[in-house]
């Protein structure tokens, strides 16, 4: 079995203070950082919302009209600014794999970005030989939601670590992880 972490979006605009700041996001970065210390994993993979600045990113920024932060959203995360920047919590050293996603369209699934080297994730996992993966992260109702789902789907045995995770909603956060546990997602 060859194991990797998947981290979601632990990055200043979705920690406290941020565009989109999350209740618990700099709780998230420091317990991921503390977790790395005795946790073993063959591959640490990160992401990133990493949007442009020039337009409205397929319509996820709200730019004439106000956000519903259902489909539409403040601007975040534009690329290169301290807001798309990993939380300075998270150790950043430990990743493997860096993903920028979101870049000039809607993403919130880590599989839907691409590695440094432009590859799809899925295909630098499965180059790796991963069989398991672990998510963590930001937000429990989004990005972490849709990263888990698809890494299900991708075929890979998949691991939700509650204690570090932070949603935007307890509602909709509490239904997110039923959804991810009734889609066989082991919730830990």
């Amino acid at each position: 079995m060859v194991t990797a972490l998947l981290i979601v979006d632990v990055q200043n605009d979705f920690t406290e203070g941020g565009a989109l700041g999350v209740v618990g996001g700099a709780a998230v970065a420091r317990g991921v950082t503390e977790y790395l210390v005795d946790a073993e994993y063959d591959v640490v993979v990160a992401s990133r919302d990493w949007h442009d600045a020039d337009n409205d990113n397929g319509g996820h920024f709200a730019t004439t009209s106000e956000p519903d932060f259902e489909v539409t959203w403040p601007v975040h995360c534009v690329a290169g600014t301290p807001g798309a920047e990993y939380h300075p919590d998270l150790v950043a050293d430990a990743v493997d794999l860096h993903v920028r996603k979101g870049q000039g369209v809607p993403a919130y699934s880590m599989f839907e970005g691409s590695t440094d080297d432009g590859s799809a994730l899925v295909n630098a996992l499965r180059a790796l030989g991963v069989t398991d993966v672990d998510v963590v992260g930001i937000a429990t109702d989004y990005c972490v939601r849709a990263s888990a789902l698809d890494a299900l789907a991708a075929g890979f045995g998949v691991r939700l670590l509650t204690d570090l995770i932070a949603g935007v909603a307890p509602g909709t956060s509490a239904d997110a992880v039923a959804e991810m546990a009734d889609a066989g997602i082991t919730v830990v």
